[in-house]
């Protein structure tokens, strides 16, 4: 692959990334205020915390897009991915809830792990905001999968 083709795959990265941090916090709005009843109050207010937290990341995300030569795309190339973190009918479902965030977490430590590939050995500057990214991704999925062995538990 010529220097070229990788940084584009790099770019497509970066962009898949980035709508799904975004996506994220679309859905982490969502959940925070549609969630229902005394055992969801928690949840909600993680899920309020992390909007700001993923919103940095797209935003860090679009800078390194525009820096590596890139644009950063619009609402009109949007095409949502998370099905299972979609807002459920049943507003007191918090096991739902924590499930999809538990997937789109893992979604995003995915293509995070793909950039990283990538990038190694060749852009060290995109791998090292990638690895960082990474490593927020992990923390909140292993609280968010604490948050279901209590759950389930407690089933």
């Amino acid at each position: 692959m010529t220097d070229q083709e990788r940084r584009g795959k790099i770019l497509e990265g970066l962009k898949e990334a980035y709508w799904s941090e975004v996506e994220t916090a679309l859905n982490f709005i969502a959940h925070s205020t549609n969630l229902d009843g005394v055992r969801a109050e928690e949840i909600k207010q993680s899920l309020s915390a992390d909007v700001t937290e993923e919103i940095g990341h797209s935003q860090t995300l679009a800078t390194r897009i525009k820096q590596l030569g890139g644009s950063v795309p619009g609402s009109m190339e949007f095409a949502p991915t998370q099905t299972s973190l979609q807002p459920v009918e049943d507003t007191t479902d918090v096991v739902s809830s924590i499930k999809g965030v538990i997937d789109a977490e893992n979604q995003a430590i995915a293509i995070y792990n793909r950039i990283i590939k990538l990038c190694d050995g060749f852009d060290y500057v995109t791998q090292d905001m990638c690895i960082a990214i990474l490593a927020d991704e992990e923390e909140h999925r292993t609280l968010f999968e604490g948050f279901l062995k209590e759950y389930e538990r407690r089933s």
